[in-house]
């Protein structure tokens, strides 16, 4: 019986991550768009792996709190599917860019403590999913993609009215407990299947991958 949890690898930057990912079972690919991470891609090679992606699975581009015209030129040149916005975008920024661009938005929210969940809260309405996210330390330079993971018994039998996904420091080793505990039906995962930072191992990506599908 196929399992009801979908994978996002996140961070994908050659073809044969794309490969690695599909024949795992991911459901979702992520192209990352931040500067400064070392998964970032630029447009130009995005769009060529794009082309790489089989029908079906969900193509979602990173970005940290785009402009405008940062993001017309992006969605110019990329066929993707979802925009999965990473930064401190707010629940307005959060309905411009859906209104704009015509695209499924995703937001991440950072969680610590229960104060930001009722920040999460403020996105429900707006967004077409949330990623749940640990909250990066205040000295990271990197929003996400940090590998560390946040107290997952604040999420315990919660449940929202928009499709969510558990990030934050999920491994092959833990990702079955994640999902158990918090009910997770989707799971996003870009260090942890990585030999080095921003380059994906594909045995990591089974491992992790037949980890989570095994609910």
């Amino acid at each position: 019986m196929p399992s009801n949890v979908n994978v996002k690898i996140c961070g994908v930057k050659t073809p044969a991550d794309i490969a690695a990912a599909v024949e795992a079972g991911a459901r979702y690919v992520g192209f990352n768009f931040f500067a400064r991470s070392p998964r970032s891609v630029s447009v130009e090679d995005a769009a060529a792996l794009a082309a790489e992606v089989p029908e079906g699975i969900c193509k979602v581009a990173l970005v940290v709190d785009p402009t405008d015209a940062a993001l017309d030129a992006l969605l110019a040149r990329l066929p993707i599917d979802m925009i999965q916005l990473h930064g401190s975008e707010t629940p307005a920024r959060v309905t411009e860019i859906k209104a704009r661009h015509g695209l499924p938005v995703m937001k991440a929210v950072g969680v610590a403590d229960a104060d930001d969940l009722q920040k999460l809260d403020a996105y429900l309405k707006v967004a077409d999913q949330i990623l749940v996210d640990a909250k990066p330390p205040k000295d990271a330079v990197l929003p996400g993609g940090n590998g560390l993971a946040f107290d997952w018994r604040l999420i315990a039998g919660r449940r929202w009215p928009v499709p969510w996904m558990l990030a934050g420091g999920l491994t092959a080793e833990n990702v079955g407990e994640g999902i158990a505990m918090t009910g997770a039906r989707q799971v996003d995962v870009a260090s942890a299947v990585e030999s080095t930072p921003g380059v994906k191992d594909a045995a990591l990506i089974r491992a992790f991958c037949a980890a989570a599908l095994a609910d």
